[in-house]
């Protein structure tokens, strides 16, 4: 029988514990996004993909991708249905996990995720919208991000 003072308390609401493992999180998926975009543009190559346009739109705390654009020069085609291996940071683990998916799962991922790095909580609010341009030749993701607000200007006077 095990004495229950024998085991270690485990401290749940410790905020430096719960940070640590947020930071080698974020740590780890840093590193492996790199990769992962190595591979789906190694895939988009193979396809003869030259650039892929994805649009989102984002309101009212809400937001989706629109449409998403595959081109081949200047030809519109459709979506090359290879699948790639990814790897992904798993919570609490000091190794990713891998998975295969399908090419397109992989853009909306990489869509959400550079949305999610660069302007959390796009969808918020008024929300804004944009396009993610992916340049196969080049191996870069272009954003051009456009945020909607509400403005007020107050005036008083005394007369």
């Amino acid at each position: 029988m095990t004495n229950p003072s024998d085991i270690p308390a485990v401290d749940n609401n410790d905020p430096s514990a719960w940070e640590a493992k947020r930071a080698a999180q974020d740590q780890l998926h840093a590193e492996l996004q790199p990769l992962n975009k190595t591979a789906l543009f190694d895939a988009l190559a193979a396809a003869g993909v030259t650039h892929v346009i994805v649009s989102f739109d984002g309101y009212g705390d809400s937001g989706q991708i629109e449409n998403v654009e595959v081109k081949a020069g200047d030809t519109i085609i459709t979506m090359p249905e290879a699948r790639i291996e990814v790897a992904e940071a798993v919570w609490g683990q000091p190794e990713p996990g891998r998975t295969t998916i399908s090419i397109a799962d992989e853009i909306d991922r990489l869509v959400y995720d550079l949305l999610a790095d660069t302007h959390c909580g796009w969808e918020n609010n008024d929300g804004a919208y944009g396009d993610f341009t992916f340049d196969v030749a080049e191996r870069t993701i272009a954003l051009d991000y456009n945020e909607r607000y509400t403005a007020s200007e107050n005036y008083t006077h005394t007369f």
